[in-house]
């Protein structure tokens, strides 16, 4: 998996870690059902601690991007694989918004779901 940490970027490594993989994903390059590296194997070969790779990971399979089966590892969903990039950037980029702005998340998505008609 090409992950490359930037140290100097403002972007948390467990931040950077969960776009990587998620672009990858959209990119086809992590098709569904491809199972991750474990987070210490992960963590060790970026050189990250293991609870930041642990991070990204919860933060995709709270996204719905991957999907944890206990001691069977951590597999890329077919949602994720469906997902495009420009889709993960825009994400992004209102979430980061959102939350320097103070609103709470229940209402930055409920301002999207009134946005797509939801």
């Amino acid at each position: 998996m090409n992950i490359t940490i930037d140290p100097a970027s403002a972007t948390p490594p467990y931040e950077q870690v969960r776009l990587r993989i998620a672009e990858l994903a959209a990119a086809g390059e992590l098709p569904a059902g491809h199972k991750l590296p474990p987070v210490r194997a992960l963590a060790a070969e970026l050189g990250l601690a293991a609870n930041t790779v642990a991070r990204a990971y919860r933060e995709l399979e709270l996204a719905g991007l991957v999907q944890t089966r206990g001691r069977l590892g951590t597999v890329v969903t077919a949602r994720a694989a469906g997902t495009s990039a420009q889709a993960q950037q825009a994400a992004t980029a209102y979430a980061e918004r959102v939350k320097a702005l103070g609103v709470p998340p229940e209402t930055a998505l409920g301002l999207v779901r009134a946005a797509l008609g939801l």
